[in-house]
């Protein structure tokens, strides 16, 4: 049980970058995107930011993904948001792991970095989070973490996380947790 727990950030008040161009759309994943998905990956995987996941569990969790396509079909970002209802008993709500999403797999290419893309996705993942009415949204950050703190989530503990998730963190990535309140 989780006892004294340190709040989780409270939400924000800021909105995606309006500017974008509305050529991109952000839609949910179909399983049909799962090599698409792959290929989007693989340059984070590459460098170290991304672990590696197997094609399968992209078609297996195609509906975790929101992805920003062009009219042509190509994938741009994608942000994978998977719920967690493994709360523990008596814990306090918004304190912790009660209702939890975790945010996963997040990419936007290389090309489309910089113009508001990333922020799209992640407003999208928050109104998704919302919805669903969960407490809090946990992920893990081997950079800097920025498009996240400026949108609300601060590092917390990985003790708060939902267990399930955070006992597949690899100390080794070094990794930091942050999270917020919904």
């Amino acid at each position: 049980m989780i006892t004294a727990a340190p709040r989780l950030p409270a939400a924000s008040t800021h909105t995606p970058d309006a500017a974008l161009p509305d050529t991109l759309r952000v839609r949910r994943a179909r399983s049909g995107d799962a090599a698409a998905l792959v290929a989007l990956s693989e340059p984070f995987v590459g460098s170290g930011a991304l672990r590696r996941r197997p094609f399968d569990v992209y078609a297996a969790r195609a509906a975790d993904f929101l992805v920003a396509e062009e009219p042509g079909g190509t994938l741009h970002g994608c942000l994978a948001l998977r719920v967690h209802p493994d709360a523990e008993p008596g814990v306090e709500p918004g304190t912790a792991a009660e209702g939890a999403g975790v945010l996963y797999n997040f990419c936007v290419a290389r090309q489309r970095q910089g113009g508001g893309l990333g922020a799209r996705l992640l407003g999208a993942a928050l109104a998704g989070a919302r919805a669903q009415q969960l407490a809090a949204l946990f992920t893990a950050t081997t950079g800097s973490g920025r498009l996240f703190l400026r949108h609300g989530f601060a590092p917390v503990p990985p003790g708060l996380a939902p267990r399930a998730w955070a006992r597949t963190l690899d100390p080794r990535r070094g990794a930091r947790v942050l999270a917020r309140a919904l």
